[in-house]
């Protein structure tokens, strides 16, 4: 049986000034303001942790991640399965409490493979304590603009079209959260519709959309854009482009990589800014297979990649990634000066949350799922634990 636990002196993020959470049988079943009298006969076991003003807030949740320990997603196969236990527990180490695995443009065959063996693990495995749980895939790919692939294989590029998307969907439809498109693909949004009335999120990137394009996703249903700034034409004072289209969009939400790579930490000040922050945005890793190995060269479907100090690039030098967590963002947000503590959690915790519609109130949470979130006031320095962490020392884990 858990102890049950009251933490109090917490910052918490949607809550002004300090609380107190109460938990009990696992699960955070009260919030309230520090100084709150309330009639309650306290357990005889129960623990009271005086976190000192630090932040409390849920796990983080990647929405664009490729692989992980060497394994990217569209290799996976009945023989590697296994694999994706080991990188369920590696993030959760790292503070991710769920992510979207994501397959980048291959063959449908691979496509269909991986998503069979994530439909299969899905299925089979309850939610495990201190392991991320898979909340669904992400294809990156294959309906994308040749001229901004990227890293992408060409010859995989699909036609953006119901039936070659039916064709790559399969039986798994229901196993999609999240697809990237370029929309300028398929004028007429019957693509877009029909995923929407799959329950498909759809993304739109990797594209040379214009400003009227973009905006006419939207109003087909697309609610969200990937890697901002990334493979898509820069904002232009007299076209605004995709990018532009989304950020004056209130119903749409962008994810962006706070590695200081794939994007100038000056444009993401201006990002953040212009798109009102947590409200309109969210972090992912963008994390390739090396992710939990040290720097170096690895193969990459039929190609090498090298990584240097967590960015990986094609012996070409197309940028194709990084290998850093997650969380780095939030702290790299901090460091730079760029949002407070809390704007920075909230755009790795709340806002993808959001972003595909799951509930993101601490709330009703499980314990297992807090984060605890210290900043030393004259570094700047933000760093973090797992609340159910040994606190004698925290285990508290820095930027990289």
């Amino acid at each position: 049986m858990f102890t049950p636990i009251d933490i109090i002196n917490a910052r918490v993020p949607g809550y002004s000034g300090l609380h107190m959470l109460l938990i009990n049988e696992d699960t955070v079943q009260r919030i309230l303001p520090m100084g709150t009298i309330f009639k309650r006969v306290p357990p005889d076991n129960l623990q009271v942790v005086d976190v000192k003003e630090d932040w409390i807030s849920l796990g983080g949740v990647d929405l664009q991640i490729n692989g992980g320990l060497c394994l990217a997603f569209p290799d996976l196969s009945a023989d590697n399965a296994h694999v994706l236990t080991k990188i369920s527990q590696f993030l959760w180490n790292n503070g991710v409490d769920g992510f979207l695995p994501t397959l980048v443009t291959t063959s449908v065959e691979n496509i269909q493979r991986a998503l069979a063996v994530i439909a299969d693990y899905i299925s089979s495995n309850n939610i495990v304590s201190q392991q991320a749980q898979i909340l669904g895939v992400h294809l990156e790919g294959p309906f994308l603009n040749h001229q901004k692939r990227g890293a992408h294989p060409a010859e995989y590029l699909l036609p953006l079209a119901i039936d070659e998307v039916k064709r790559v969907l399969g039986d798994y439809a229901h196993v999609v959260k999240v697809i990237t498109i370029a929309p300028e693909l398929d004028p007429t949004g019957e693509v877009i519709k029909y995923l929407r009335s799959q329950n498909i999120t759809v993304s739109l990137g990797h594209s040379q959309a214009v400003y009227s394009q973009a905006q006419q996703a939207f109003e087909y249903g697309a609610t969200m854009v990937t890697h901002a700034f990334n493979a898509m034409p820069p904002l232009h004072h007299r076209e605004p482009g995709l990018l532009g289209a989304a950020i004056t969009n209130k119903n749409v939400m962008c994810g962006f990589i706070a590695d200081g790579q794939h994007v100038s930490p000056i444009m993401l000040d201006i990002l953040l800014r212009a798109s009102n922050y947590d409200l309109g945005l969210f972090l992912v890793s963008d994390a390739l297979a090396p992710l939990g190995f040290p720097d170096g060269t690895y193969p990459w479907d039929s190609r090498e990649i090298e990584v240097k100090n967590g960015t990986a690039k094609l012996p070409d030098g197309t940028l194709s990634g990084t290998t850093l967590p997650l969380l780095v963002g939030v702290q790299n947000l901090v460091k730079w000066g760029i949002c407070n503590v809390k704007t920075a959690i909230n755009l790795a915790t709340t806002a993808p949350r959001q972003a595909i519609g799951l509930d993101s109130t601490i709330s009703g949470a499980t314990v297992n799922n807090l984060l605890r979130w210290h900043i030393d006031e004259e570094s700047s320095e933000v760093s973090w634990q797992r609340f159910v962490d040994p606190p004698n020392p925290p285990a508290w884990k820095g930027g990289l």
